[in-house]
């Protein structure tokens, strides 16, 4: 199987560069982002883009692959509606779009959030935009689609968050997430279970197109 990986700097995309770089049955991963990874191995090509709106000049990179993993993502605190708008709705679909057109058998993952408003009608702002996201992946012709929404990860195997005061709170509260992992799973998992979740449904698929909690849990076991 061979895997492009947009995001994987952030959080979640590095728990998911590792997991797909150690599973055997993955032969390639491409990363794309406005910044290498830095890390080396031999599965691994790394393709810098610098315009999310627009990959007419990469066409031929992102060409030939059976999954994506999508974990780019902003938090909205402190943004107006039509920045974080942009830099959620407008960046994905753009790459979705040319992913879906270039990929016919393409399978798209989606990392979106727990209390994502799929009605795209509620009072929380973040939650209609993620909603709209959503609804429109599911709209393209993917061979299938799945929408993560995960709550509280807890960052596994080095992994860090690009954030600084994001990266404090994890490692403040990291004792805590591993116990709450523990006796609380539906409020909290790794990036190494959303990483193997992920990489599961891309395999084999999933009964539903919006995995919970509870449904990360399963496909990540």
């Amino acid at each position: 199987m061979k895997v492009i990986v947009f995001g994987a700097t952030g959080m979640v995309g590095q728990g998911v560069l590792i997991e797909c770089l150690r599973d055997p049955d993955v032969t390639e991963v491409l990363t794309v982002g406005r910044s290498a990874t830095g890390q080396q191995h031999p599965k691994l090509r790394e393709l810098v883009h610098k315009d999310f709106l627009d990959f007419s000049a990469i066409e031929k990179d992102i060409t030939g692959y059976d999954a994506c993993f999508f974990c780019l993502g902003v938090s909205s605190i402190g943004m107006d509606a039509e920045r974080y708008r942009h830099l959620t709705y407008d960046i994905t679909l753009a790459a979705a779009r040319s992913l879906a057109r270039l990929n016919p058998d393409i399978t798209f993952v989606y990392v979106t959030g727990a209390g994502t408003d799929s009605t795209e009608q509620g009072r929380v702002m973040w939650a209609r935009v993620k909603g709209k996201t959503e609804n429109d992946l599911l709209k393209l012709p993917f061979r299938a689609a799945y929408m993560f929404r995960p709550g509280a990860i807890q960052p596994l195997h080095g992994v860090r968050s690009k954030t600084a005061w994001v990266q404090a709170l994890y490692v403040i509260t990291g004792p805590l997430l591993g116990f709450l992992h523990q006796v609380a799973p539906k409020y909290v998992t790794t990036t190494e279970e959303v990483g193997r979740a992920m990489l599961s449904v891309a395999k084999l698929g999933y009964p539903t197109p919006i995995l919970e909690m509870d449904d990360i849990h399963k496909a990540g076991a």
